[in-house]
């Protein structure tokens, strides 16, 4: 039986990926770098074992499809509204800046001014795979600078279809008016409201359908039929299929069966997404590489740096702090996947020659592989330029922070919380309720508009900033709580508030666990994981439910909180001689209810007469009479008929106690 080329040549991906990925991983270097090397190994300007490039750019689009789909998933429609500025201006200037700028200097050096403009359209576009990939890895999807660049991301997909539409008409191959343009982008837009609303009223009634019917099979099918289908429908109106798989995921982020949908299709897009990452790698011709080095390596530095400055002053000029500007415009300063597809449209209109070709694809190859570094490197780079720029300011806040700013004066023996989103408002009202002094400290500038406009006590500042946080007297502060979704800037508040004030206590709320022995080790003296406490809540609820004692709860609760949760993080042989102690202690302690019936002698009698405590060592902890609960009732209480008497002490003398009660 012949074996297709296309089974060949997967089987073969797979064969060289697994080596090389060991490689990468025990090098610790990012593994998307390993299969890009994987693609130019085994590729046409490699070793040319790989002959179905079409196909696996096919599968290589579903990859990135599942990718954005997942993404859409875990993302919701709150927090797209909460980016809706970033994505129309943020995303709008970014794209025209950075066309503008690529084609000014394309001209100076000589090129037409329809060729420099598509050269600018290569340049525009960033990765949404690898940055939105690399976010995830680095769980930096909720920080500041992963919204900001989300944001960016989807303008980006959008703004496709008009690039796609002009390539023609730069190229002189199609004559399109102003008005044809026009009604091309009317019809996209329109036909993109259309999708997102079908999705809306339809996606949710068929997943209940499917998940009536009880099969694990047809739902993991139904799902990626949902994610490929909304692609395919948003593709043949030209728009992207990231995007409609984007928005797939989004309409069913608001549903119950979204975790579910995560982890059934996570194993597909694993698989599916290393093929993009393969195929990016076999685009790459070594020999071109070679043979023009030298203007590839000025024009890898000039990509990364014209375009981080375009992203920086982007994000500075709708108002965000110098660390969010910095860490965006680092991880958004690479080609994008899709710039691959407006090249070989613009190669066909005669826009881009087979020498700028060549030497555009081996440039945004390299900077795709290195985004994963830059990405990594992006917080040192910005605590250094970040010194540099306040060395240069005499007050140590620029000018734009400095308009935000309004004045802590008056606190002491205070709380600082950093972050102001659900966490950071529970915590600010409660601390109100019960007149505790606060601050807050919050990056979103329109959040510290709006809370300010409320009365609330916040400041527009970076806590990673020790002017801020002297701002925020931290020095006379009580403690320090922080609510925000930035594992990176965490880790640098703590350090640098535990320097400012040894004694302050710190308080860190994260998502991750692996977060939390570091926090403590950099001085934090509380590292609530989210996912922890809530499995605590589960099993507190779970043994209150079994009559176990409250106050039994409590103790191993705070048990496992002072052991830094290794009774739940880790199953090893000291995690099961702690869980025996549990158990022990679970067991050696219950609660039960008497009821106190005609005849028993306890009637009539105060809790002092009847010595229970003393005989059995089982103590009346509440008694319920009429509905009416009486907590720690005091020696000189009488009991009466039908009272229910709580008590509290070992299984085996409860039920003798019992027994005293109702004979």
């Amino acid at each position: 039986m012949h074996t297709p080329e296309l089974f060949a040549d997967l089987l073969l991906i797979f064969l060289v990926s697994v080596p090389v990925a060991f490689l990468c991983l025990r090098l610790k270097l990012p593994l998307l770098v390993g299969l890009m090397l994987t693609g130019i190994l085994i590729g046409p300007y490699g070793l040319g074992l790989i002959h179905g490039l079409e196909e696996i750019e096919i599968l290589a689009e579903i990859g990135v499809a599942l990718l954005l789909f997942t993404i859409g998933v875990e993302f919701s429609i709150s927090k797209l509204k909460e980016l809706r500025r970033l994505v129309i201006l943020g995303g709008g200037l970014q794209v025209l800046l950075t066309i503008a700028v690529t084609a000014g200097a394309a001209v100076m050096f000589g090129r037409e001014l329809r060729q420099a403009v598509f050269f600018g359209f290569l340049i525009a576009l960033s990765s949404t795979a690898i940055v939105l990939k690399t976010y995830v890895e680095r769980r930096e999807m909720n920080a500041p600078h992963g919204k900001s660049g989300i944001g960016i991301l989807l303008f980006q997909d959008i703004s496709i279809v008009v690039m796609m539409l002009l390539v023609p008409v730069l190229g002189g191959t199609e004559s399109m008016s102003a008005s044809d343009v026009l009604w091309s982008l009317g019809g996209s837009f329109l036909a993109l409201i259309a999708i997102v609303a079908a999705g809306w009223l339809l996606i949710p009634r068929f997943l209940k359908f499917v998940v009536n019917l009880r099969s694990p099979e047809v739902f993991v099918l139904s799902v990626i039929l949902l994610s490929l289908g909304t692609a395919w429908i948003t593709s043949q109106f030209g728009l992207s299929l990231a995007l409609g798989a984007f928005i797939a995921g989004l309409v069913i982020s608001e549903s119950e069966f979204r975790h579910q949908i995560t982890a059934d299709i996570l194993p597909f897009r694993d698989v599916f997404n290393s093929l993009f990452f393969v195929s990016i790698g076999l685009l790459l011709s070594i020999p071109a590489l070679i043979a023009n080095i030298s203007t590839v390596a000025i024009l890898v530095l000039s990509l990364f740096a014209v375009k981080a400055l375009i992203i920086w002053l982007v994000i500075k000029v709708l108002g965000f702090p110098q660390r969010v500007a910095i860490m965006t415009a680092l991880g958004l300063a690479q080609i994008g996947e899709f710039s691959f597809v407006l090249a070989k449209a613009g190669k066909s209109a005669q826009l881009l020659p087979d020498s700028d070709y060549q030497t555009f694809l081996a440039a945004a190859i390299i900077t795709m592989a290195a985004t994963p570094f830059v990405i990594a490197g992006a917080p040192r780079v910005t605590n250094l330029l970040q010194n540099i720029l306040r060395d240069r300011e005499p007050d140590g806040v620029d000018e734009q922070e400095e308009l935000h700013l309004t004045s802590s004066g008056g606190l002491t023996n205070h709380v600082i919380i950093v972050g102001y989103g659900l966490n950071g408002r529970n915590l600010a009202r409660v601390l109100r309720a019960v007149t505790v002094p606060y601050t807050v400290l919050e990056l979103n500038p329109r959040v510290v508009q709006k809370a300010k406009e409320k009365g609330e006590k916040i400041n527009y500042g970076d806590a990673t900033r020790r002017e801020l946080l002297n701002h925020a007297h931290i020095d006379e502060a009580n403690a320090l709580v922080l609510a925000m979704s930035d594992p990176i800037s965490a880790r640098r508040t703590v350090r640098i508030a535990r320097q400012m004030k040894p004694d302050l206590y710190i308080v860190v709320r994260t998502r991750y666990v692996s977060e939390i022995t570091e926090l403590l080790e950099l001085g934090a003296n509380e590292v609530i994981p989210e996912e922890f406490e809530t499995s605590i809540e589960i099993f507190s609820r779970v043994l209150q439910r079994y009559g176990v004692a409250r106050q039994v709860i409590e103790q191993q609760i705070e048990t496992i909180r002072k052991q830094g949760y290794e009774m739940l993080r880790s199953p090893s042989a000291v995690g099961q001689i702690k869980m025996a102690n549990l158990n022990a202690a679970l067991h050696s302690a219950a609660t039960e209810t008497v009821v106190l019936r005609e005849g028993s002698s306890a009637i009539g009698k105060s809790l002092g007469e009847l010595h229970l405590r003393r005989e059995t060592g089982v103590t009346i902890i509440a008694v319920i009479r009429d509905n009416h609960t009486t907590v720690n009732p005091g020696a000189e209480f009488t009991v009466r008929e039908n009272d229910g008497l709580v008590l509290l002490g070992e299984s085996e003398k409860i039920e003798e106690a019992a027994k005293t009660l109702l004979r």
